[in-house]
């Protein structure tokens, strides 16, 4: 599995165990986290643990189905880069009330969503010689 791909999924229980932390945490005394922890939470929970788990797996599992390698290795990255920065921004943004924070870290984020979803459709169309990889 690419370094990178173990990096989202790595990131993806960190986030789950902080997003539980933090339901935990809410449950005992609902003051003792600032800010609109319901919002964190659940970005936290759906950004950061469902999608980074989903974005690890895909890429590994993704093109070893249709059989050709990823289509961009570099907007891979990208995404991790810009997955990684955005969500920390909404974050902080959700707990200190700060809704610029909240949409630059959006927008990071979305462009995350667009690169995976830009590599994906052109990875599972991808044809040519060349183009195939053999499945381990």
């Amino acid at each position: 599995m690419h370094k990178r791909n173990r990096l989202f999924v790595s990131i993806a229980l960190v986030y789950g165990l902080l997003g539980g932390l933090i339901a935990i945490v809410r449950l005992i005394d609902p003051s003792l986290i600032p800010g609109n922890v319901p919002r964190a939470h659940g970005h936290i929970m759906l950004l950061g643990f469902i999608l980074m788990m989903i974005y690890g797996i895909a890429l590994h599992v993704l093109p070893r189905f249709g059989g050709f390698p990823l289509y961009s290795e570099q907007m891979a990255d990208w995404q991790l880069y810009l997955a990684n920065a955005g969500l920390p921004l909404m974050i902080a943004g959700w707990l200190g009330w700060r809704d610029m924070l909240v949409m630059v870290g959006g927008v990071l984020t979305y462009g995350a969503i667009v690169l995976f979803g830009l590599n994906m459709i052109l990875t599972v169309r991808a044809r040519g010689q060349g183009r195939t990889i053999s499945v381990q």
